[in-house]
């Protein structure tokens, strides 16, 4: 197959070239190759590297109708994606031991147009099943420094993370962390609860900005003498990626995350939206935002993932303090991207392919993929960069049709996405119901 006529976007440049792939795999990338059949027209597109969304919950087994992977994947593709990596909630139960990895991988092959990675959980009263969960192929382990909603997937204290982090090194995986200091966010939302205050203004003040700053510190310490990797998790503020950053400075292994919503929306969305915008680290003020797009553009942040966390309707209205808190979102990442940072502030192309695939990648130690280049799987997002087009319901891939994405105007229409030399969207359709891939870090 030949992908003809595109603009073809790499880390190290931007250049017009065909690109041959056999087998799934990119063979040659130069332009005006020879030969007429199976042949893709990308005359007046982009070719980027399909995204590897490194950080999403698609609920199977157990909460499929939360999401699912057949749904999850397929939105995943319809916004330039070719493979994610799942967090080890909130199926249930949770992927913290080899049975229950083994039951997703199944899971994952039968309704996945999407390569996978799996996230193994890393909770008080499991560190002897992390090697088990390493031989069975997870990109890391993953730990929430605060409560994280489920019963089922308890904070890692103190205690555990350390030792985690020395068995995660012993290993030879990274560690990711939800880095939200318990005692505060804790602390400050029973009070708040206490004196009937359950508005927005109150779920905002109670996890301030300085739960997630102390938060990575303390675990960033904790990950430099451990000598481990450390993945900090949806940044959601400057001063939080500033503090990943100095840690980084002195020679911790650290890398550093955020998502599409905490650049494309403030806390005075989270009043206009209400439950549809509910996360946690919630979104931040303006000030707060430009602080974290200034990071971004001086090139501190390494992976853009969207956290997609989605719910029933229902769980997203009536009562904003009971509403579960997670944002639909795996289908933007890379409209927010090319939109409020490619068109509004200048963000280069080339990083977006960067921090949407090629570092994913890098971090994760994940092999001939997240780069257009010779050798390298045949993962491409063809997109439309004069189109522009709104979100709405019917646009939407993923199960429960709502999102705060909903109704919000784009620039950059995706037309393509191939993994590994497949086609699994185009144009609204999907061609393909199955035929994802473990992915396999190097260890």
């Amino acid at each position: 197959m030949i992908v003809r006529g595109g603009t073809v976007v790499r880390p190290e440049g931007i250049v017009r070239a065909d690109l041959l792939i056999e087998d799934g795999v990119i063979q040659t990338t130069q332009p005006d190759l020879a030969g007429d059949t199976d042949i893709i027209d990308a005359t007046g597109m982009h070719i980027f590297p399909a995204l590897i969304d490194v950080h999403v919950h698609f609920n199977e087994p157990g909460r499929t109708h939360w999401e699912g992977v057949a749904t999850g994947s397929r939105a995943l593709a319809a916004g330039g994606g070719a493979a994610f990596f799942d967090m080890p909630l909130n199926s249930t139960p949770c992927t913290v031991n080899a049975c229950e990895i083994d039951k997703k991988r199944a899971a994952f092959e039968a309704a996945s147009v999407a390569d996978f990675g799996i996230w193994g959980g890393l909770i008080p009263g499991h560190l002897s099943e992390m090697a088990e969960l390493a031989d069975r192929g997870v990109v890391g382990f993953k730990a929430f420094l605060c409560d994280s909603g489920l019963p089922e997937f308890p904070r890692a204290d103190d205690l555990t993370l350390w030792e985690g982090l020395l068995e995660a090194a012993r290993l030879d995986l990274p560690v990711a962390v939800h880095a939200e200091s318990n005692e505060l966010t804790r602390e400050l939302s029973r009070r708040l609860t206490a004196q009937g205050r359950t508005s927005v203004a109150d779920f905002l003040t109670s996890r301030p900005v300085l739960a997630e700053v102390e938060a990575i510190q303390r675990a960033a310490l904790l990950a430099e003498e451990a000598k481990a990797r450390l993945h900090i998790v949806h940044v959601s503020s400057g001063r939080g990626v500033v503090a990943a950053a100095e840690a980084r400075s002195r020679g911790v292994d650290i890398s550093i995350e955020t998502c599409p919503h905490y650049l494309f929306f403030t806390e005075d969305d989270l009043e206009r939206l209400g439950a549809l915008a509910k996360c946690a680290p919630p979104l931040r003020s303006i000030h707060d935002q430009n602080g974290l797009w200034d990071e971004l553009l001086k090139g501190s942040i390494d992976v853009i993932a969207s956290d997609h966390s989605p719910a029933p309707p229902e769980m997203k209205t009536g009562d904003f303090h009971r509403a579960w808190g997670g944002i639909a979102g795996v289908q933007s990442t890379l409209n927010v991207l090319l939109d409020r940072g490619f068109h509004d502030r200048g963000l280069p192309l080339e990083r977006i392919a960067e921090l949407t695939a090629t570092c994913p990648a890098r971090r994760f130690r994940i092999r001939n993929k997240g780069s257009i280049r010779i050798g390298h799987d045949a993962d491409l997002a063809l997109v439309d960069m004069g189109a522009q087009f709104t979100l709405h319901e019917e646009n939407m891939a993923h199960r429960h049709r709502i999102s705060p994405y909903a109704g919000e105007r784009f620039r950059g229409v995706v037309r393509r996405t191939i993994r590994r030399g497949e086609t699994v969207y185009v144009d609204g359709q999907f061609p393909v119901n199955a035929g994802g891939k473990l992915i396999r870090p190097e260890r």
